[in-house]
């Protein structure tokens, strides 16, 4: 059973920086594509980034050119880099496998909140 723990969230002014950590239990993680999601109040959860086992990455269009995603499999550690940040990316940000055919418990997240 594996389990996803987030961290590195905070308030933050718009145009700045935040960089987010999720860090898996098992080292099999390595083989599996993993997602950042996040949900604001009153929205859906949304997928906001992706990296697959083979370091592939995608974005949601929100966040292009912005968000960049990583993982170092060695330290079962997957990273969002967040740059240029928008009062519109606060929300609750969660890790999880990027497939939901494949999902583990959803955590508590951690909370980005970006205001001046």
């Amino acid at each position: 059973q594996v389990q996803f723990v987030e961290s590195g969230g905070g308030l933050v002014q718009p145009g700045g920086s935040l960089r987010l950590s999720c860090e898996a239990s098992r080292s099999i993680f390595s083989i599996y594509g993993i997602g950042w999601y996040r949900q604001a109040p009153g929205k859906q959860r949304e997928l906001v980034a992706g990296i697959t086992s083979l370091g592939r990455t995608n974005y949601a269009d929100s966040v292009m050119g912005r968000f960049t995603i990583s993982r170092d499999n060695a330290k079962k550690t997957v990273y969002l880099q967040m740059n240029s940040l928008k009062p519109e990316d606060t929300a609750v940000y969660y890790c999880n496998y990027a497939s939901d055919s494949r999902r583990a418990d959803w955590g508590q997240g951690t909370q980005v909140t970006v205001s001046s």
